[in-house]
């Protein structure tokens, strides 16, 4: 969330420039694992992928592929690629290609 109370002018100094934001590199431990959740979505489900290795700018290229392939929408979030929809077969077969080392997790 933003923080509401961040200045952003000042008539001393004028624009105030926005801090550049790091990037962070997420581990995996070889091993992608795709589930599919529901939990906290209204009972929409959608298809998790973790333990991906890679900088945020790799994880979000990832992301664009992957909703490309699957048709659907999608996001990163603290490192975990969230697909909407049950798209597990369709994911594991776009890393295997790349690759990856992958697992169905959960049910």
């Amino acid at each position: 969330m933003r923080d509401k109370n961040r200045l952003v002018y000042s008539t001393d100094r004028g624009r105030i420039k926005e801090p550049a934001r790091e990037e962070r590199h997420h581990k995996g431990d070889g091993i992608v694992r795709i589930q599919r959740e529901t939990k906290g979505r209204k009972g929409k489900g959608v298809t998790c992928v973790r333990g991906v290795d890679g900088t945020d700018a790799e994880l979000k290229l990832l992301l664009a592929e992957l909703k490309k392939r699957c048709g659907c929408g999608g996001a990163l979030k603290d490192g975990v690629i969230e697909i909407q929809g049950d798209k597990r077969d369709e994911i594991k077969a776009a890393l295997e290609a790349k690759d990856y080392k992958v697992k169905l997790a959960g049910g």
